[in-house]
């Protein structure tokens, strides 16, 4: 048998796409890599509450996604992701707005 197709494969122990070694460039972290901020909220009480804290939280620059974590009548932790670090006045803007306070130690 002497026809052979070329596969493409130059290095024969390269393997496939899904075994072979990564590249220096699929290794590499991007250059946007998230921010992970954490606020702590009073006030919150229901699904209403972590709705619109993290409506007006998400309406803030560069803020791709918000979590809460609930602490019915206490104190909730909201973590904030974003593509930069995000302002810490714009972020007490937003949670006075949805009508919620931050404790004074934070942010």
């Amino acid at each position: 048998m002497t026809d052979r197709i070329e596969l493409g494969l130059k290095d024969a122990n390269a393997g496939c796409a899904c075994c072979a070694a990564p590249s220096s460039a699929e290794t590499s972290a991007p250059s946007d890599a998230a921010v992970t901020a954490e606020v702590l909220v009073d006030g919150m009480t229901c699904s209403h509450c972590v709705s619109s804290v993290s409506e007006e939280l998400s309406a803030v620059d560069g803020v791709e996604s918000v979590t809460v974590d609930l602490n019915s009548g206490g104190t909730s932790r909201v973590t904030i992701r974003s593509t930069e670090p995000v302002d810490p006045a714009a972020v007490k803007a937003a949670v006075e707005e949805a009508g919620y306070a931050l404790p004074t130690s934070d942010v």
